[in-house]
């Protein structure tokens, strides 16, 4: 893959990135928190119904997509079904329990909210598998493109809202996201039009659905496990606290997620050109196990730093938004470690043994269950981060031993310390005073410093290079 197909990925990323830096800050300013908690539980559910109904079958296609010489057939068998029942199902519910959705997403009895929230979840799980399209084409400009187009809708919703002074409520809310979310399906139909028509003309072949569904339906259970591991905290923030620290708490989420903007663009082409590497030219452990110090190290001062400025966040947002600067570390954290455990759990994905990240899902899910049932009665927000953090640790650390298990050339485990130990701090940072806080993570910017010093002279050696052949 050429750096100009990695920089026309980053450009969903980073588009959406900066256009959400722009979004959110407006609507913690127009919307109350507890609107901005039901989205979050909207968000979560557009989640939880592309793993429910995709059942794995998205990530069959990825696996197989090199290998497979009748593409477009390997398209139509393993997504037309999934779409089929996808609309069957959802639109059941909405005729025979129309207030059901809304009821249980929002708290608020509303016909209307439950039938644009299932147009927007019969839109995503379309979008899931059109997205994967342009992905595993290296279409990376069309990619980018269909991710920023719905955050630009979004943002002039919002926008239109405030000046035409339009109803700042759950509906407007609601409303401006299910629409950026359908959006984004056509945009994807229209880019993805021409595989599509050949998909169409393609034949049935059951050989390819159960190839997939082996493959891919142990994946259903890993992927609902990691849903659980990723949401437990919100769900608990939404039962056994208010609707006003879910708000706080998602905010700071957000925040976290445009921050990991390397994040995004990493995992997109992170597992695809592994299994590229696998089909043609083989695996080079060394060259993997390199790559997995150096997205710790990039992981670890990324943190350190947000710990050194998270104040700076508290500037944009009303002053009910001013824990964002304790939590943001935490949350930061939570999904780097995912990122770094698709590096060193990616000996899983290559021996086809998927149960292996069913089980590290399943044992993380736990610990932020079992946290989050102590902590948030008492913490609210912060117990949700302290929860949320601990979990993704424990998960990176099983994805690791297991790939590990399977592919014994593997050995990551030189870079448990460094993860450690800014978990440790990210923790300590919800509670501490300021004082010690700056204390700790100038402490940790200077053991950074040593312990990757190598990663940091390759960087500078790049960087003298470059501008010597600038100059």
């Amino acid at each position: 893959m050429n750096k100009r197909i990695i920089l026309n990925y980053a450009i969903g990323p980073v588009g959406s990135g900066l256009l959400s830096l722009i979004s959110l800050p407006l609507i913690t300013w127009f919307y109350s928190a507890e609107d901005i908690g039901r989205i979050s539980i909207f968000q979560i559910y557009i989640n939880f119904c592309i793993l429910l109904f995709c059942m794995g079958l998205d990530q069959a296609y990825v696996r197989d997509y090199h290998e497979s010489q009748n593409k477009a057939e390997l398209l139509k068998n393993l997504s037309f079904p999934i779409i089929v029942l996808t609309i069957i199902v959802l639109l059941g519910v909405l005729l025979i329990f129309p207030n059901f959705i809304s009821s249980h997403l929002y708290d608020i009895n509303s016909i209307y909210l439950s039938s644009i929230t299932v147009l927007a979840f019969i839109a995503a799980v379309i979008s899931r598998y059109l997205s994967l399209i342009l992905r595993m084409q290296e279409k990376a400009l069309q990619f980018s493109m269909s991710q920023i187009l719905p955050k630009i809708l979004f943002l002039i919703f919002i926008v239109n809202v405030v000046v035409f002074q339009i109803a700042r409520d759950t509906n407007s809310l609601v409303t401006a996201n299910a629409l950026s979310v359908i959006a984004a399906c056509l945009v994807y139909i229209w880019n993805t039009r021409h595989e599509l028509k050949s998909a169409l003309q393609s034949r049935i072949n059951t050989e390819v659905l159960r190839k997939g569904f082996i493959f891919g339906f142990p994946l259903l259970f890993s992927s609902l496990a990691g849903w659980g591991l990723g949401v437990a905290d919100r769900l608990f923030l939404k039962n056994y606290s208010t609707l006003s620290e879910l708000g706080i708490y998602s905010v700071t989420m957000s925040v976290a997620t445009v921050a990991t903007l390397f994040a995004g663009i990493f995992n997109t082409i992170w597992a695809p050109l592994v299994y590229k590497w696998q089909s043609t030219q083989g695996i080079e452990f060394d060259k993997l196990n390199s790559i997995a110090i150096n997205v710790v190290a990039i992981v670890y001062f990324i943190v350190v730093l947000s710990g050194l400025f998270s104040w700076i966040v508290t500037f944009f947002f009303p002053a009910q938004y001013s824990n964002i600067q304790y939590l943001l570390p935490a949350c930061l954290l939570a999904p780097l470690l995912y990122t770094v455990s698709e590096v060193t759990g990616i000996g899983i994905s290559l021996s086809r043994r998927t149960v292996f990240t069913m089980f590290s899902s399943l044992i993380a899910m736990t610990v932020s269950i079992a946290v989050c049932y102590f902590m948030v009665p008492l913490f609210g927000a912060k117990g949700a981060a302290c929860a949320t953090v601990l979990a993704f640790f424990v998960f990176y650390i099983a994805r690791s031993e297991f790939s590990k298990l399977l592919i014994p050339e593997f050995n990551f485990r030189s870079i448990y310390m460094a993860t450690l130990l800014i978990l440790i701090v990210s923790i300590a940072n919800l509670f501490l005073t300021d004082i010690l806080r700056y204390a700790l993570w100038i402490i940790l910017l200077f053991i950074g410093l040593v312990i990757f010093k190598t990663p940091l002279s390759q960087v500078q050696d790049y960087c003298s290079n470059y501008l010597k052949r600038k100059s």
